[in-house]
């Protein structure tokens, strides 16, 4: 596989992952509304995200919350010096990591995220408590590169094991071998379906109005919309094969 094949893949996987379980949210939240049951929103557009601080607080937040509940407070939090909060923060993110499964890949997959935490708190700290980067960079600069570190770290939580993870990464860096046949890698992948889905895929992720803020005022044109994307997501899954959820099996 050729480095760009490479970054595609994780690219592509990234936003999978980010529309599997939001829209599995949604769709929890949506039919809970309809039996008049009334959930927190679970998603706050997390890719928009310019420090992990602030990704933690906006992906997938009621596991967030509980992880802050019952694992970071119960060990300390933050009230006994900046160590021990930076140990705290390691060690609630290695237990998420284990909760999504006992492997050495979700074990790092929380020890970088973990680790990112205690070094924003511990370099980027504000006053208030919140975490800024420095300003003389862009947000929208700091932000690609967190969604980077982010996008890494999907790696790890999508190979199978630890020496396919370190294979696909070192292929992302040009440092892997090139198998016989990588070349039929970009005439599968680089077709006008796959790059446009990830185009659009991109602008909604980063560009589009959240669904949570748009239906909060459903009108009949919205309405239309939801039922049109509703069958056109039908006919798309009649076309496939069987295709779980990916956070079903956590």
């Amino acid at each position: 596989m050729h480095a760009l094949d490479a970054w595609f893949g994780a690219f592509a996987y990234s936003f999978q992952i980010y529309f599997d379980f939001s829209g599995y949210s949604d769709m929890a939240i949506g039919l809970g509304l309809m039996l008049g049951f009334v959930f927190a929103k679970n998603f706050d557009s997390p890719y928009r995200s310019d420090s992990i601080t602030m990704f933690w607080q906006r992906w997938h937040i009621s596991l967030s919350t509980w992880l802050r509940e019952y694992l970071y407070i119960p060990l300390g939090g933050n009230r006994k010096g900046n160590l021990l909060t930076y140990r705290n923060l390691i060690l609630t993110m290695l237990l998420g990591g284990l909760w999504h499964g006992a492997s050495w890949n979700f074990v790092i997959w929380g020890g970088l995220h973990g680790g990112m935490l205690a070094f924003e708190r511990r370099f980027f700290r504000q006053p208030d408590n919140t975490i800024h980067y420095p300003g003389a960079v862009r947000r929208e600069v700091w932000g690609a590169m967190i969604f980077g570190v982010v996008m890494l770290g999907w790696v790890l939580f999508r190979a199978p094991d630890l020496p396919h993870a370190g294979r696909y990464l070192a292929n992302m860096f040009g440092a892997g071998s090139v198998q016989p046949g990588a070349a039929l890698v970009g005439g599968v992948i680089y077709r006008p379906y796959y790059l446009g889905s990830v185009a659009i895929a991109a602008v909604i992720v980063w560009f589009a109005r959240q669904t949570w803020e748009w239906t909060q005022n459903l009108t009949l044109p919205k309405a239309a919309v939801c039922l049109a994307l509703g069958w056109l997501a039908l006919v798309v899954l009649a076309t496939q094969e069987y295709n779980p959820f990916i956070y079903f099996i956590f």
